[in-house]
């Protein structure tokens, strides 16, 4: 799933590893000497094969075998005791070993010169053996043994820059497409299709596309809904708007005498045009951040909305139901506004002999605020729309604005939970608000 983090992971590891490499190549090429002799192919086995031809065929063989290796390879040797004294001729001449002498710097000298020591497995003599190789010869060697390093080495650049290509195109390539997501969906034109091939990668940026197509489409669903209110707000208030500027037209023309039977028309409709501002502001109040969560006192909620029912309708009875022991937490005010207009719906449709039920008990892993009244119910082909704002069932007559429904439903969101709406089996129709116990403070 992670597959872009290995990638990277890779990619560091491929370049630790390559500059672990480099720095493996420099320490050899610091300590030449070790280099040359466990490299170079005149000194590789030599020791060996003198000191075995030396203890088994004498001196002259091992002689003949140090000539040979200079015919071969250009280069002399000689070997020593343990008492510093030559074991056999070799084949540095002995001009050449005074003019070494007399040097004091070795940087001067037209060889290189290197010595190592041997322990026989046979006799357990040490012999120290002493090489002089010339620097043309030492030169010649170098580009030989370093062509096959410096070639793998120009392999593992061109490896890992085609990697470190494609890893970058793999990252630049989708972000780019995000950028231009992201302008899109500044622009109203996002398309969600547009990331579709990228939403199908199995890695960080895969997770990050589907995670931008959800948004993009929330917030398209959202800037829908915002044009859909301001239309319904706009349609709403004409109505109310168009009474009033009838009834002053009216008033004007009138006699003074008369104008009396117009100020009560003039007043019920401020009061209607006041009650759906009212209405409209409390919906879109809810999506201001509602601060933090807190104990909501059930009881004392209750007894509230029943004062409030009686005052508003006393001929109806209203029955509440707590279980004990409920607890909840989330926002007082925003929970009250809600059921308030829940209870508001059900006093316009119950009728008188019935008692409206209001219902707060636990279902499962949340808190069930239920309230049911007695009337006609809904239709069916109606449930689907009820709690969108300004929308009103057909054929009903009880006034409202259609969005008390809507404001209790996001109520209900804001606390991460739902409203559930339906007709009760026995008759009746019963509004739901099921909530978490403990509400999250919304992101901002």
């Amino acid at each position: 799933m992670r597959s872009l983090f290995w990638r990277i992971f890779a990619s560091f590891w491929l370049a630790i590893a390559l500059v672990a490499g480099l720095s493996m190549l420099l320490g050899r090429a610091l300590n030449q000497d070790a280099w040359i002799l466990s490299q170079h192919p005149a000194i590789v086995g030599l020791a060996e094969t003198w000191t075995e031809r030396y203890e088994t065929q004498g001196a002259e063989a091992a002689q003949a075998f140090l000539e040979q290796r200079r015919k071969d390879f250009r280069i002399n040797v000689q070997v020593l005791g343990d008492n510093g004294q030559p074991l056999v001729k070799g084949t540095f001449p002995r001009r050449a070993a005074a003019f070494e002498a007399r040097q004091e710097n070795d940087r001067r000298l037209p060889w290189r010169r290197l010595s190592t020591d041997y322990s026989s497995p046979l006799t357990g003599e040490t012999y120290l053996f002493v090489y002089r190789i010339p620097h043309p010869e030492l030169a010649a060697w170098h580009r030989g043994s370093l062509l096959w390093p410096l070639s793998a080495l120009g392999i593992a650049l061109v490896v890992l820059t085609l990697f470190s290509l494609l890893l970058t195109l793999s990252i630049t390539r989708p972000l780019g497409r995000l950028r231009g997501a992201v302008h899109d969906l500044g622009q109203t034109a996002y398309q969600q299709h547009s990331l579709a091939r990228l939403a199908n990668r199995r890695d960080e940026l895969g997770v990050l596309a589907r995670d931008f197509n959800r948004m993009g489409a929330r917030l398209q669903g959202l800037i829908g809904s915002q044009r859909q209110l301001l239309r319904d707000v706009s349609h709403e208030l004409r109505s109310p708007l168009a009474r009033l500027r009838i009834a002053l037209a009216l008033a004007e023309r009138a006699e003074p005498a008369e104008r009396e039977r117009f100020w009560p028309r003039l007043t019920q409709e401020c009061d209607r045009l006041e009650a759906l501002i009212s209405e409209i502001l409390t919906l879109a109040r809810l999506d201001a951040d509602p601060g933090a969560a807190q104990p909501i006192d059930l009881p004392a909620l209750l007894r509230k909305l029943q004062e409030d029912a009686q005052l508003s309708a006393p001929e109806q009875r209203l029955a509440i139901a707590l279980e004990p022991g409920v607890q909840l937490h989330g926002w007082p005010d925003m929970l009250e506004r809600a059921l308030d207009n829940l209870l508001r719906n059900a006093l316009r449709f119950n009728p008188t002999d019935q008692p409206i039920e209001l219902r707060v008990e636990r279902q499962a892993h949340a808190i069930c605020l239920s309230v049911r009244d007695h009337g006609p119910g809904v239709a069916a082909e109606h449930l689907a729309q009820l709690g969108e704002p300004f929308f009103r069932v057909p054929g009903q007559s009880a006034r409202g604005h259609g969005l008390g429904l809507a404001i209790a439903r996001r109520a209900a969101e804001r606390h991460g939970g739902r409203l559930q709406l339906g007709n009760h089996p026995a008759g009746g129709f019963c509004a739901s608000l099921l909530l978490p116990p403990n509400a999250k403070e919304p992101e901002s």
